[in-house]
C-alpha cells in the first residue's frame, strides 16, 4: 500500500510537518479546537499542517495546527471591546438606504435591506 501523498511527519517536502485529512498525531491543535478548550495560539509558530484536496474546487486546502502546551489563555473582553463589537454588528444591520435596523445582516450582494430591494410584497 502506498503512502499518502500529503503524508511528510519529517517536514522535508512542505518545510514543516504535513499529514493527511485526520490523520494528524494528537497534540496538535487548530485554531478553533484552540478555541473551544478557551486558548489562544499566544504567537507560536505554525508547528504542523493538514493538507487535502478540495473535492468542489479541486484546490489544496490546509489546516494549520498549533501545540496546545504552548497556548495562553484566551483575554477577557473589555468593556470597551463589547461597545465596539456592538457598534460594528448594528453598523452591519443598519440599511444605508432607509436607515432602519433590519434585525438580520444585510446581504452584502444587495447592498440594503430586503424591504428596500425588493418592495413591499403587501402593497400589491
Amino acid at each position: 500500500m502506498s503512502r499518502p501523498r500529503f503524508w511528510d511527519p519529517a517536514g522535508e517536502r512542505f518545510g514543516i510537518p504535513t499529514f493527511p485529512w485526520r490523520m494528524a498525531p494528537d497534540g496538535y491543535l487548530t485554531r478553533r479546537q484552540l478555541r473551544a478548550r478557551g486558548l489562544r495560539p499566544n504567537g507560536q509558530p505554525v508547528t504542523a499542517q493538514v493538507l487535502w484536496r478540495s473535492r468542489k474546487s479541486k484546490d489544496v486546502r490546509a489546516a494549520y495546527l498549533y501545540r496546545p502546551e504552548l497556548a495562553a489563555p484566551v483575554r477577557p473582553m473589555t468593556p470597551a471591546r463589547v461597545v465596539a463589537l456592538a457598534a460594528a454588528n448594528r453598523a452591519r444591520r443598519t440599511c444605508p438606504a432607509c436607515s432602519r435596523d433590519a434585525g438580520y445582516v444585510l446581504p452584502a450582494h444587495l447592498g440594503c435591506c430586503l424591504h428596500c430591494h425588493y418592495g413591499d410584497p403587501l402593497a400589491a
